[in-house]
């Protein structure tokens, strides 16, 4: 029936149709709702069942466990910082109410802008959106004001995206952008000890206490595994965060290049931190603590923004990963480092695929030259 609905009222939006000008509105919706129908007719094309819409939803999924822990914690330390316990559903119905609304905001507004341009420059609807708007409210305290953001989602949308071309032709991750937009235009709601739990004032978090240098009151590996600490909604649980992981690594969406040497990277930072005295931390700690597994899985990971050479791959994730370590150790006043570290690595991945390319050029070179050499020495 939706199917049939469709198709009487697609003309309509046609070429001729005088609903013409919504023609990139009703072809997102149709597609979002359906597989497209447009097929090759001639040439020799790479053909592949997973094209954008359904990669786009895999990275969604992905994020879900993430999203749905999140929500609970939300309630969960809300609850906790008022010293009450509350039953399952009730601490998961008030992370609703915290979370949901970001959610919503976030898609409005940046889908909103995106069907605007599409519709100004005569462009389909491209599904870059569905996972930077699941990712803006993931990387935000719950208890940010919706309208900072919106604000927030605008600016990576408008700056991040839409004045390169759009999906595909930005230069650094639009969830990050978003997220740098509200650190710097209101530090006072993306950092400090009581803007971590919604409506309620909490303590530091780990990393608050690995800046100040008080490692004895950073919660376990187990808390800072299974996630019941405060932080941003989609950060703190490293469990779901690995789950999300795997779903990325056997879809072949995620770059297990950049995870591993993200890890790598950060590892051994963060191990010459420690055993040079630099941080009082551990290794470990330093892992699990913060979005910096999340920022390595979901941030790093993005095809756009990332290296997209074989070896650059190992070396984007790997200064990633160590440019992380750096700016928490030798930074206190700026204790996370993921998210500058990504944005940073961003800029220079063009660079590092150049790099890499040219050297592999220079070595096939090479290797011409030296093969060309013995015949040359036999015709004479």
């Amino acid at each position: 029936m939706l199917r049939n609905f469709l198709d009487k009222i697609k003309p309509h939006f046609g070429k001729d149709g005088k609903l013409h000008f919504l023609h990139s509105t009703f072809e997102a919706f149709e597609s979002f709702l359906y597989v497209p129908d447009k097929v090759t007719v001639s040439g020799c094309h790479v053909r592949d069942a997973l094209d954008m819409k359904r990669t786009m939803i895999m990275v969604v999924f992905a994020l879900l466990p993430c999203f749905l822990f999140g929500i609970y914690n939300t309630g969960f330390m809300h609850f906790s910082a008022l010293g009450e316990t509350r039953d399952f559903w009730p601490t998961f119905w008030f992370g609703c109410t915290k979370v949901l609304p970001m959610l919503i905001v976030s898609y409005v507004v940046g889908l909103g802008i995106e069907f605007i341009f599409a519709q100004v420059r005569g462009h389909e609807v491209n599904e870059g959106f569905l996972v930077s708007g699941f990712l803006i409210p993931l990387i935000c305290p719950p208890d940010v004001p919706l309208w900072m953001v919106g604000v927030a989602t605008a600016f990576a949308v408008i700056i991040g995206k839409e004045v390169f071309g759009g999906t595909g032709m930005n230069i650094w991750n639009p969830a990050l952008l978003a997220r740098a937009f509200l650190f710097f235009a209101y530090p006072s709601r993306m950092s400090g000890d009581s803007v971590w739990v919604a409506d309620a004032v909490s303590g530091p978090t780990a990393l608050s206490h690995i800046a100040s240098g008080a490692t004895d009151a950073v919660p376990s590996v187990s808390q800072l595994f299974w996630g019941f600490i405060p932080g941003s909604v989609g950060e703190t649980s490293k469990f779901c965060i690995l789950i999300g992981a795997a779903i990325l690594l056997w879809s072949g969406i995620g770059s297990f290049r950049i995870m591993f040497s993200a890890v790598a990277g950060a590892g051994l930072m963060a191990w010459i931190g420690h055993q040079t005295g630099a941080t009082d931390a551990t290794m470990i700690q330093h892992l699990l603590s913060g979005g910096f597994l999340f920022g390595a899985v979901f941030m790093a990971t993005d095809p756009v923004t990332s290296a997209q050479t074989q070896a650059g791959k190992w070396i984007f994730g790997f200064l990633v990963g160590v440019m992380a370590m750096v700016i928490r150790i030798f930074n206190p006043a700026y204790p996370e480092g993921m998210m500058l570290a990504i944005l940073l690595m961003n800029t220079f991945a063009p660079l590092i695929d150049y790099l890499v390319v040219n050297r592999n050029i220079s070595r096939r070179k090479k290797r011409l030259r030296m093969a060309s050499e013995p015949s040359a020495v036999v015709n004479s």
